[in-house]
């Protein structure tokens, strides 16, 4: 009896768990570039930068529409960036798009934020007098 209640909250959409999920939390931060971030829980396998492009494309002039993808597989790794000439435009496509479906997914556009800073990498090892150097992972190599 519990869970019928509750389904029926759910799909009569007074339910406080889905306005939760769903509602336009993510759009309380302002736009100050006209790159976007998009994302969800993961952007399906299925879509492409010529899928992202299209959904995106009423909104306004894009610059660019963007999956990030693995090097090594060449597959996705459920975001992307999307791209407009304007402030605006931008803005105009985060409101039609944030929480909307696309490829079967819900996706989450947010402004995109500048790429942190990587560490730097660790310096290669010298070699000893004798020409060889010391391999952590493998051990001595030549």
């Amino acid at each position: 009896m519990a869970f019928a209640s509750t389904s029926r909250r759910v799909l009569s959409g007074s339910s406080s768990i889905l306005r939760s999920q769903f509602s336009p939390v993510r759009s309380n931060s302002t736009i100050t570039s006209p790159k976007l971030f998009v994302s969800g829980a993961c952007l399906s396998r299925l879509t492409t930068d010529e899928k992202l492009k299209e959904a995106f494309s009423p909104f306004g002039q894009l610059l660019e529409a963007k999956i990030m993808t693995d090097r090594a597989s060449r597959r996705s790794k459920g975001f992307g960036f999307v791209t407009y000439t304007t402030i605006e435009e931008a803005e105009k496509a985060r409101e039609g798009m944030n929480a909307k479906f696309l490829d079967g997914w819900v996706i989450f556009v947010d402004p995109a934020k500048p790429r942190e800073p990587r560490l730097p990498t660790q310096p290669e090892p010298e070699s000893s007098e004798t020409g060889f150097r010391a391999n952590k992972t493998i051990g001595w190599c030549g």
